[in-house]
């Protein structure tokens, strides 16, 4: 069985798709054939996750996001991670569950099937977080 995920990049800086040597832009990621491959990212601002996408070349489409000011996300995050998904079949999938597993500014909903939290569960937990807290009024 393959894997889901092959490989990973974890909170990159963004400045990484903007390195000057010499005068010269340096382009450290161009030509890396494990960024250049299908896989699913997620933009962060500061440590915080923003933004889940996936994309049919990581190193284009983060790329994108960095360099053009037109980008929707453009002003809004300073790092990125990134996982290579071999099978592009699976890119849904692995989007959708980085999504369901965080907070972000994503529109989108996973094509997952989420499980409710049970609601009289909810409220005895209410009611002893509200006992521990003193604020029953007894």
């Amino acid at each position: 069985m393959a894997q889901l995920v092959s490989d990973y990049a974890r909170m990159w800086p963004r400045e990484i798709f903007d390195v000057m040597e010499e005068g010269r832009k340096k382009l450290f990621l161009r030509g890396r054939h494990d960024l250049d491959q299908p896989g699913v990212y997620i933009l962060y601002r500061d440590e915080h996750p923003y933004y889940v996408g996936q994309a049919k070349s990581l190193y284009r489409r983060l790329h994108d996001h960095a360099n053009k000011s037109t980008d929707r996300y453009f002003n809004f995050w300073n790092y990125f991670s990134a996982f290579v998904v071999p099978n592009p079949e699976q890119l849904d999938e692995v989007e959708g569950i980085l999504i369901a597993s965080m907070p972000t500014a994503n529109r989108a909903v996973p094509r997952l099937h989420l499980i409710e939290f049970p609601p009289e569960a909810a409220k005895v937990l209410r009611s002893a977080r509200r006992r521990r807290l003193g604020l029953d009024a007894r």
